[in-house]
């Protein structure tokens, strides 16, 4: 980056070499109307991340690898940015529940060093990018934002812990912090732990899908462009101390999810594993994203349907993108 390069027109963005954040800086760096954006990507590339997920080539990118626990490393790179979108994040529930200390080192301790270099240097707006699984679960309607949170999993209890935090700074020392919480993410580039990328990618390879419990527990789905054009909505137009929810607007059982990924990859119910269900498992999440909707214009722009298969297929052609990270995390 140049020195002559405003601050207003300078984006960190924290763990884009994800999923979510790698989709998100690839749609700014394509987008027309964002020629003047600079993008730092800051990721530590664990297990789920990956350099091919990101244009490293592209002149208005420039990649830094470390961790967002590294005080000295963050007030560098937040003193040189003019805003923050904050996606770096451990995410796997499984994972947390073998084990909660990374989840609550990167997603507590690292968004708090984050949250005091943007404090130092008068950075704004931050967004922090958070879950609909911070709410709990919930038996019928959906949650709006004021909804009291009622973590159940180590991931989402830390993930609410950096919610309160993020929104502490902003009542405390007035910091521009904007939060968003979103429902499940899919699409191309998900890294195959998750149940479509990870039933997709098996059944390619004549594998069983493993699917918990009775499969009664519903979600949903939310195209990760969706997502992530709500991220940016929020970003340039919401409101300072603000949480806006974004999802997608298709909900689904986990078996009727798996009835849709067996078609779509020309399988059986008997490619099907029932597994002993996922300890303190959420029967339903839903979020009310009306607020999204009223203040910034956001509604979700991919039916499930159309993308959902335009999903299978980008799997059944990018073998030599997820195959090697499988072997690679033991999936």
């Amino acid at each position: 980056m140049t020195s002559s390069t405003s601050p207003s027109s300078r984006l960190l963005v924290t763990g884009a070499a994800g999923f979510i954040g790698s989709t998100y800086v690839r749609t700014l760096l394509a987008a027309e109307d964002k020629a003047d954006l600079r993008i730092t990507v800051l990721d530590k590339l664990t297990y789920a991340g990956t350099l091919d997920n990101l244009p490293l080539d592209h002149p208005r990118l420039e990649f830094v690898q470390g961790d967002i626990r590294d005080a000295e490393l963050v007030d560098k790179l937040v003193g040189a940015a003019g805003q923050v979108v904050h996606f770096a994040a451990e995410s796997h529930v499984d994972r947390s529940i073998a084990g909660a200390a990374d989840f609550v080192l990167t997603n507590v301790v690292g968004t708090q060093t984050l949250l005091d270099a943007a404090l130092r240097h008068g950075v704004g707006p931050f967004v922090h990018v958070s879950t609909d699984e911070v709410y709990g679960s919930i038996e019928t309607g959906s949650w709006p934002e004021t909804h009291p949170l009622a973590p159940n999993s180590p991931y989402s209890a830390s993930k609410a812990s950096s919610d309160l935090l993020a929104l502490a700074y902003h009542r405390t020392h007035g910091m521009d912090v904007r939060v968003t919480r979103c429902s499940n993410n899919y699409g191309p580039h998900q890294f195959p732990e998750k149940v479509i990328p990870l039933f997709v990618t098996n059944l390619l390879d004549g594998k069983k899908v493993p699917l918990y419990g009775d499969g009664r527990n519903v979600r949903d789905w939310l195209h990760v462009d969706d997502h992530c054009r709500g991220v940016e909505l929020v970003r340039t137009k919401g409101r300072s101390g603000e949480v806006y929810n974004i999802g997608g607007g298709t909900e689904l059982s986990n078996k009727e999810l798996t009835g849709l990924l067996l078609e779509a990859c020309g399988a059986d119910w008997d490619m099907v594993e029932y597994v002993e269900d996922r300890k303190g498992h959420d029967l339903r999440y839903s979020v009310d994203w009306g607020k999204a909707r009223t203040e910034l214009g956001y509604h979700p722009r991919h039916d499930f349907p159309t993308g959902l298969a335009d999903t299978v297929t980008w799997y059944r052609e990018n073998r030599d993108w997820w195959e090697p990270l499988k072997e690679r995390a033991g999936v």
